[in-house]
């Protein structure tokens, strides 16, 4: 499979999420269920590919509790907000927020002292990028105005993430486990925190329809997506992978307006793409905008996106 196929493929099974999503809460799926449902089959398929490939998952506790951190801020938190904000905002809109990521990590980096001081163009990528959050939810604008508690649930979702590889790449990376391995025990640990979450909000009275949606959601657009994006930061590097969170939210937008017929709005397309510059601006190396030395700039575990 060429590098062009496998970034396309994988952009479209990864933006496609929040298409997933919000048709298995249109069909009756409650946000609980989602979550629960789709850390059970992406474990599922990960745990067969590790299978299959001899690897064995972790055997010591130390691994099983750092694991269950990660699991927490960077599968059942996150999957469950996204659920919980689209069911009043766009699956598009959910897409381009989740291109926020950077610009959290990139916050907490400099809060916790481990990001350097910003030079100008990652401090105005980073003020851009928030600039262009406001600029899609439009709180000024009583009668289109965006901003309520699906939007902060999305950008908390996002946040999560930030946090989970703030602490995965302290913790969890470069401790000789597979990476597979390693993904498919902490989305099993992912689908033990869940578990609880279906009780929440009701039973579910889901159709065919949404059954195949969260199906889809679990099996491919996180159990295949996931083994993916592990063969592509191992095959063709980090950059690569980090090319295709560009992507994802290009493709939750169009396949949003094509398959629901949610409104591309000016707003929206114009706040996506100041979004996307200013993301692209805060991975500006310091050596090309301060004449440090190549090589200072070390790639972050939020690069995956």
């Amino acid at each position: 499979m060429t590098s062009a196929i496998r970034m396309g493929l994988l952009a479209l099974l990864w933006g496609s999420g929040f298409l997933w999503i919000k048709i298995s809460l249109n069909e009756g799926l409650t946000p609980g269920w989602i979550t629960f449902v789709r850390c059970l089959l992406g474990a599922a398929v990960l745990l067969a590919l590790a299978l299959g490939a001899g690897q064995r998952l972790p055997r010591d506790r130390g691994t099983w509790g750092r694991l269950a951190v990660a699991a927490l801020f960077c599968n059942a938190l996150p999957f469950l907000l996204f659920s919980v904000g689209e069911q009043t905002v766009d699956s598009g809109v959910a897409g381009v927020l989740n291109a926020t990521t950077p610009l959290w990590s990139l916050l907490i980096g400099l809060g916790l002292g481990t990001e350097r001081p910003l030079h100008a163009a990652r401090l105005g990528g980073l003020v851009l990028g928030f600039a262009g959050v406001l600029l899609i939810f439009a709180p000024w604008s009583a009668d289109s105005g965006l901003l309520g508690g699906g939007a902060l649930a999305l950008l908390g979702a996002s946040a999560s993430y930030a946090v989970a590889f703030a602490y995965m790449a302290r913790r969890l990376t470069g401790r000789g486990t597979a990476p597979l391995t390693l993904s498919a025990a902490q989305l099993l640990t992912a689908a033990v925190l869940s578990a609880p979450a279906p009780a929440v909000g009701g039973p579910a009275t889901v159709t065919w329809a949404g059954a195949l949606a969260v199906g889809v959601l679990g099996v491919l657009a996180t159990g295949v997506t996931f083994h993916l994006n592990y063969r592509m930061i191992a095959e063709e590097g980090p950059t690569s992978a980090a090319t295709v969170g560009y992507l994802l939210p290009v493709v939750s937008v169009a396949l949003g307006a094509l398959v629901l017929d949610e409104p591309l709005t000016v707003r929206v397309v114009t706040g996506m793409a100041v979004v996307l510059v200013g993301v692209g601006l805060t991975r500006v190396p310091v050596a090309s905008a301060s004449g440090a030395r190549a090589g200072d700039e070390r790639p972050k575990v939020g690069d995956r996106r």
